[in-house]
């Protein structure tokens, strides 16, 4: 297989950096408004962009970057680990069983933990991380906090599940429950959703007090995120651009 070059564009480079600083800045005014004195993580989603424009970040000061599609994650990851050792891989999609070994072999947070079977997987493969001296692998529970939950396909527990599945996981040699997550409803306003998701992860912490992270806000919603107490940020288009065609 032939090795993806990491060489982007000097026009390329100028415009990551432009949009990098543009939504840093965003994250900084938010923070303020919000009265907070730390800023959240920002995590750089990469999906469907070439290995080229996340060196290309990771030059810019990106460490943490997300990928939601395993059989694009895992080429993406081996591409990047000589040149950039130090880089957190977070995966963010919807993640089948049955791929969790490979996606485990890189990933340092899952943020779309949201079914018991998916804990037993993980937790399997932790356990093998635990025998390989490697830290306990992260996972968030990822909620779907509509107050109606549609049979639509769209992944997360209920809000009144995730007390269960959040247990799961702390109970899981080799796993470490970080937190929350959630993506905010097309047809709600964010805030109302991101408040939700703030007071689920108020509740999971009185029994898991190390459960601090609130994975929430994308690029159209970062400030209401922001505001609601969000830890980290899952920004896309803002800092590289439209999604290019998939053939």
């Amino acid at each position: 297989m032939q090795t993806p070059s990491l060489n982007a564009t000097e026009e390329r480079r100028e415009e990551l950096a432009a949009r990098l600083s543009a939504v840093k800045e965003r994250i900084t005014k938010a923070t303020q408004a919000a009265g907070r004195a730390k800023e959240p993580t920002l995590i750089v989603v990469t999906k469907f962009f070439p290995p080229s424009d996340a060196a290309a970040l990771y030059d810019l000061g990106v460490r943490d970057m997300g990928e939601n599609r395993e059989q694009e994650a895992t080429p993406k990851a081996a591409a990047l680990s000589e040149y950039a050792p130090d880089l957190r891989w977070h995966f963010i999609g919807q993640l089948q069983s049955n791929k969790v070994n490979r996606v485990v072999r890189y990933a340092h947070e899952i943020h779309s933990v949201d079914r018991a079977s998916l804990v037993k997987a993980l937790a399997r493969a932790g356990r093998r991380r635990a025998d390989e001296g490697l830290d306990p692998l992260g996972c968030y529970v990822q909620v779907d906090v509509r107050e109606s939950q549609p049979d639509d396909g769209r992944g997360g527990v209920s809000i009144n599940g995730a007390q269960a599945v959040a247990d799961s996981i702390a109970e899981s040699p080799g796993l470490a429950l970080h937190g929350v997550m959630t993506v905010a409803p097309l047809d709600e306003d964010p805030a109302a959703a991101f408040e939700r998701l703030g007071e689920l992860s108020q509740r999971i912490r009185q029994t898991h007090p190390q459960a601090t992270g609130i994975s929430a806000g994308m690029s159209h919603d970062l400030e209401q995120a922001i505001a609601a107490g969000a830890t980290h940020l899952r920004i896309g288009s803002d800092v590289l651009g439209s999604r290019p065609a998939v053939g």
